[in-house]
């Protein structure tokens, strides 16, 4: 399955903030069903990226509050917002699974030493969880087990930083 790509080398994070949000609204992301998508996405992520990082140095990236700023965007309607969190050692990953689970598209920063690439978390299916990868647009699968543990390489980076979840204690369907 092959969804679109990022622009350039910085746009994974708006990339993902636009693709989930084309997933919370589908008014919103309309234009990937047209005969262009790629046009519209890429218009969308120079849109996005100059709305969340307007302190942040462009280059640098997103940061994970400014693509849970985007993803409240679109969950905001429907009562939910987006905060950030850090990967922590022995995550369980329950509000990560939960809000998936509950059709929640969960944003995952990933990396080495540093935190380097956004991908987004669309579906799960037992322990494993559909990834959208923004710089080839190709949705792999990868299981729980592997974000957990630092095994993400087919992904571009081995582990997990941090998260970008909808608050579950207003998770709503």
């Amino acid at each position: 399955m092959s969804w679109p790509h990022q622009r350039d080398g910085v746009s994974c994070g708006p990339s993902v903030a636009v693709m989930a949000g084309a997933l919370l609204d589908a008014d919103y992301g309309a234009p990937l069903r047209s005969d262009d998508p790629q046009s519209w996405f890429d218009a969308e992520q120079l849109r996005v990226h100059s709305a969340i990082n307007v302190a942040w140095p462009h280059a640098l990236g997103a940061t994970p509050a400014g693509v849970a700023r985007a993803l409240t965007v679109h969950s905001a309607p429907r009562g939910v917002h987006y905060r950030w969190r850090p990967a922590r050692c022995r995550d369980r990953l329950a509000d990560v699974c939960d809000a998936v689970a509950a059709g929640w598209p969960v944003a995952m920063v990933i990396g080495t030493v540093i935190p380097r690439h956004w991908v987004l978390l669309t579906e799960i299916d037992g322990a494993v969880m559909r990834c959208y990868e923004p710089s080839s647009g190709a949705v792999r699968d990868v299981s729980i087990d592997d974000i957990r543990h630092g095994r993400l390489s087919p992904l571009g980076f081995p582990r997990a930083f941090a998260f970008v979840v909808p608050r579950l204690s207003r998770v709503v369907r």
